[in-house]
């Protein structure tokens, strides 16, 4: 069975860190682009960062540079969003999703979200 399966959402206060991970089954993560996506109430899902598949490539949202980093451990087929300095505004229901290319306009996999709230 495909799956996406993130994990590391939860709370945290404003300046505070988290790391998002992205854990496939039932296929290789690395043949496929990875992105992160994130949704707050209210507002349209939003792409905030994506790597290229087979490569370090990155791309992020000019919301996420400098504060967030995207990488890959292949040996354990998973992607992770290392997010710092993190701001109300960051919070949001985070989903990652595989796809062909970044940006990922076309959509293979999405996982079911994980929580981010940054709340003193």
């Amino acid at each position: 069975q495909v799956q996406l399966v993130e994990s590391g959402g939860g709370l945290v206060q404003p300046g505070g860190s988290l790391r998002l991970s992205c854990a496939g089954s039932g296929f290789t993560l690395d043949n496929y682009a990875i992105a992160w996506f994130r949704q707050a109430p209210g507002e349209e899902r939003k792409e905030v960062s994506c790597i290229s598949r087979r490569t370090e490539s990155t791309g992020y949202a000019d919301s996420a540079k400098g504060r967030f980093t995207i990488s890959r451990d292949n040996a354990k087929n998973t992607v992770y969003l290392q997010m710092n300095s993190l701001k109300p505004g960051d919070t949001a229901l985070y989903y990652c999703a595989a796809g062909p290319s970044c940006p990922l306009f076309l959509i293979d996999y999405w996982g079911q979200g994980t929580q981010v709230t940054v709340s003193s």
